[in-house]
Order: structure tokens, then C-alpha cells, then sequence
């Protein structure tokens, strides 16, 4: 038995599919909980701290499995087993942001490497958003001048361009430069203009699946901030690492 590594949630009406499931689940170390429906599974479900995924059956009393999917927080990934699955049906859950679409009966060995992907997405997506937070924190430490040196560092300003928009001196620019690099906690220009980008994305929305497309943080894009100021901006004194 393993040592216990995740939450899966098992939401299925029939009574037998839930105790051979969450026997299976909890004999190979890890946690396990079962709903009958949608209403008891979104009312006691959570993001907790471990890794957790949800194998859903498509069907249920009071609303479909895709509904669902629509529904709960994208960092609990969804596999779907279901009795009537088709091609269809299949290509639209996969489209739609579940990690694996199984039929019944399902071999243990195909339901275990599924639950072992999702979980493995979610530990994943958990360490991510994590480290968004933590920039977002930082970010919001900054002074508002502090954030405009920002905007126009990431932009690829100089910083004697920096000081004539701002009205200041460029002497002063690098001081709240300086400061900007110390707070973000980054060593050169191109880390500052990763996390500017990172922070400047909306948070964990309901896009799913585990391409990196939907996970809240922003993947590097051409012609996003990061794209314009590797290819615009000329070196400057004050790059690499922290000012002395």
C-alpha cells in the first residue's frame, strides 16, 4: 500500500459502484470519498490541501456530469466513467476539460493510472497557483511609483526614458528600480518581466485541463510583455542583478 497522496471523490448513484470504487481507491493508499448526486457532492466538496481529482459518472439523479464539470473549481480534475459512453460523448468531455473518459466495467489498472494523471495535475496546478500568490503578494507591496517604474521597465524602457516620463531623475529611477527587483524578489530583468506577466492575469478561472492553457498562470505568449521587451529593449546599467 502507498503512502496516502491524494483525495478522490467518487460521485455515482449506484450503490455498488461506489463501495467497489472507494475500495479500490482507499487499498491503494489513498483518501476517498462517495456521493450519490451532484447536490451532496458540491456541498461537502473543497480544494483542500492535497492533491484531489473526481471521477464522475455522467449521469446522475439531479443534473449531468457535464454540468458539473462546468461547475466545481477547475483544481479538482474530473475523470468520467460512465456506462453509455460513446465517441461523441467522449471527444466532448475531453474537449470540455476532463482528464480521462472511461467506460464501465473499467479495468482497475486503466482507473488507476487515470486517478494517478489527475492527481499528478493537481498537485501540479496546486504548486502554481501557489506560486502566484506569492507573487501577487509581493506585487502589492509595491508603492504606486513603484509600480509605474515597473510597468515601464517590463515595457523596455531605459531608464533615462523612465526618468523624462515620470518627471524625475534617472538617479532616482534606479533607486525604485532597485527596490521593484528587491520586493519581486527577482535578479534580472527577465524574471521581473515573467512575473509581471504571471501578475498580470486574472486568477484560476473555469478553463480546464491539463495543457497549461487554464491553469492561472500565464504561459509565456509571443507578443506579450515578456515577447516585446526581450526584442525591444537595450541594455542598461542597472540589469542583472540587484543594485548594491
Amino acid at each position: 500500500m502507498r503512502e496516502i497522496s491524494g483525495l478522490v471523490y467518487i460521485v455515482d448513484d449506484d450503490a455498488s459502484v461506489q463501495r467497489s470504487l472507494t475500495r479500490l481507491v482507499r487499498t491503494c493508499g489513498y483518501l476517498a470519498e462517495a456521493f450519490s448526486c451532484v447536490r451532496d457532492f458540491t456541498a461537502r466538496a473543497s480544494v483542500s490541501g492535497i492533491p484531489a481529482c473526481v471521477v464522475l459518472d455522467v449521469r446522475l439523479p439531479d443534473a449531468s456530469g457535464f454540468e458539473l464539470l462546468g461547475a466545481i473549481d477547475p483544481r479538482l480534475p474530473i475523470i468520467f466513467l460512465t456506462g453509455y459512453g460513446d465517441i461523441a460523448m467522449t471527444v466532448k468531455a475531453i474537449k470540455a476539460g476532463a482528464i480521462d473518459f472511461l467506460t464501465k466495467p473499467v479495468l482497475e489498472s486503466d482507473l488507476l493510472g487515470a486517478i494517478e494523471r489527475a492527481l499528478t495535475y493537481s498537485a501540479h496546478l496546486a504548486s502554481e497557483v501557489s506560486q502566484l500568490e506569492a507573487l501577487r503578494i509581493r506585487a502589492s507591496r509595491l508603492t504606486p511609483r513603484e509600480r509605474e517604474v515597473m510597468d515601464l521597465v517590463v515595457r523596455g524602457r531605459l531608464n533615462k526614458v523612465i526618468a523624462s516620463e515620470l518627471g524625475t531623475t534617472e538617479k532616482t529611477i534606479k533607486a525604485h528600480r532597485a527596490m521593484v527587483m528587491r520586493k519581486m524578489q527577482v535578479r534580472s530583468v527577465a524574471e521581473l518581466v515573467r512575473a509581471a506577466d504571471k501578475v498580470a492575469v486574472p486568477h484560476v478561472t473555469g478553463t480546464r485541463g491539463p495543457s497549461g492553457a487554464g491553469c492561472g498562470v500565464a504561459p509565456e505568449r509571443s507578443g506579450s510583455a515578456a515577447g516585446k521587451a526581450v526584442a525591444t529593449r537595450q541594455p542598461d546599467s542597472s540589469d542583472g542583478l540587484l543594485s548594491k
